[in-house]
Parts: structure tokens; C-alpha cells; sequence
């Protein structure tokens, strides 16, 4: 399947996210919020972020394991609408920085237009590809991501990114979907799967060792848990893990 049709049917899918203003691509329940809380983010993280930064597209809660520290400049590889920013946000202070990289215009868009419409001073959402971050070399404090690696064709080309862009120390904190074992072919080669965070998925111990050979050290997986919604392929039953994964650079 050619890259460039998967990367544009990924884009429509996640504009169409954006613009609807609910989630149409990781998940298939109705009410974000009600999908934020199945992903971990607790009462009082929905009180602290605005409603509308919710679309129930991850499939974790990288920032409430990343144990960020005020003044930390933190980066999220494919923000969407902003919720791990503006949680991040939170953590790091006025001092910090929480920044945000989507590889589509309207999710950018509107997580900007929540920013202004808030107020907040210490965020930044810039349009690229987390294979290519528009970040400087070794400027980073904490990378985080939620549900959105697994969307990338060239995995190891994004993980050597964040690894590029974190300064000496730096940690990694990840949340995304991988396999115990092969997908079905007609999975893999299914545009609407690639969308749903589901064919681009890698075999767990493939992603693994993936994320080593970027660079990255000391990789712990910090929860692991079968990943189901309704209406899911049966032969992808037991065959979808989330989890969630620390490393350093």
C-alpha cells in the first residue's frame, strides 16, 4: 500500500475529528469524556483541561506518568486538540513549556483557538510531521505521546526524532497500541484501520526493540492491557495491547 495514500486518508480522518468536534478515528464511543476516563484521565484532570480539547482519540494517559516538574519543557508527538498540552501545561508552570506537533491543519487550528480562548501563555502548537519534528536538537525535557506512534509507517524514523530533539537525561513517556502477534493481511492493507490506530500497529517486542535502536535506554513498560472497543474485527480479539512505555535518552 502506497505511503503517501495512507498518510492522506490518516489527514481526512483526523480533520474530519477536528472539524466534527468528536471522535471519529481511535475509538468508536460517542461522549469523549466518557472515553477519557476509560483512557485514566481522573476527575479532577477533566476539571483542569478544557471540555473541547477532549475527542477521545488516545488510547492512555501519558502525562499522569510522566511525573513532569515545574519549569520542564515537555513535547507531544501528535497533539490533535491539545489535551496532553494543556494537562502538561498544568504540571510545568508559568516557568515550563508544553508543546504540541500534529501532522494535520485543523487539529492545529483548533488547538489554538483553545489556547487563545483560555488563555494559556505557555503553550505552543506547531503543523509537522513527528518524523520530522520542526524542534531543535536536544531541547526537550520530556517527550510524551498518547495513541499516535502506532500511525507513523517509519516508526524507527520517529523514535530517532524524539531521541534527537530530548536533551542528555531526557525521558521518554509513551502511550500507543501494539500486537501480540501478526495482524490479519486484509487488516494491514485496510486504509480505515491504518485510521483507527489499528493496521499500522507493531508487534509488541518488534516496537521494543525499535525504540532501542533509536538510541533510547533503560525502556520499561510501565502498564500493559488488552485493548478493546465494540464493534472490533474478531480476529483482532487478544490481539490489540495498549500500553504505556518509559525510556531515556
Amino acid at each position: 500500500m502506497e505511503e503517501e495514500k495512507i498518510k492522506m486518508h490518516i489527514q481526512k480522518r483526523y480533520s474530519q475529528a477536528a472539524e466534527k468536534e468528536k471522535c471519529c478515528s481511535c475509538a468508536s464511543i460517542e461522549d469523549p469524556l466518557t472515553q477519557a476516563k476509560l483512557l485514566g484521565y481522573s476527575e479532577e484532570e477533566l476539571k483542569q483541561a478544557p471540555e473541547e480539547a477532549f475527542l477521545g482519540l488516545g488510547c492512555g494517559n501519558p502525562t499522569a506518568l510522566a511525573e513532569l516538574k515545574e519549569g520542564e519543557i515537555v513535547l507531544d508527538l501528535g497533539s490533535g486538540a491539545g489535551i496532553d498540552v494543556f494537562l502538561a501545561s498544568k504540571k510545568v508552570g508559568s516557568k515550563g513549556l508544553a508543546i504540541g506537533v500534529d501532522i494535520t491543519k485543523e487539529m492545529v487550528k483548533k488547538a489554538r483557538k483553545i489556547a487563545k480562548k483560555y488563555g494559556y501563555t505557555n503553550v505552543e502548537f506547531k503543523l509537522g510531521e513527528i518524523e520530522n519534528l520542526p524542534i531543535e536538537d536536544n531541547s526537550v525535557d520530556v517527550v510524551i505521546s498518547n495513541c499516535v506512534i502506532n500511525l507513523c509507517i517509519d516508526k524507527l524514523k520517529a523514535f530517532k526524532e524524539a531521541y534527537r530533539v530530548l536533551k542528555p537525561g531526557g525521558k521518554l513517556m509513551i502511550s500507543d497500541l501494539v500486537t501480540n502477534g501478526e495482524l490479519p493481511e486484509e487488516v494491514k492493507k485496510n486504509l480505515d484501520a491504518w485510521a483507527e490506530c489499528i493496521a499500522g500497529a507493531m508487534e509488541k517486542n518488534e516496537y521494543l526493540k525499535v525504540i532501542k535502536e533509536a538510541g533510547f535506554k533503560n525502556i520499561t513498560v510501565i502498564s500493559e492491557k488488552p485493548y478493546y472497543e465494540p464493534g472490533i474485527n474478531e480476529k483482532l480479539i487478544g490481539k490489540i495491547l495498549s500500553i504505556t512505555v518509559k525510556a531515556y535518552k
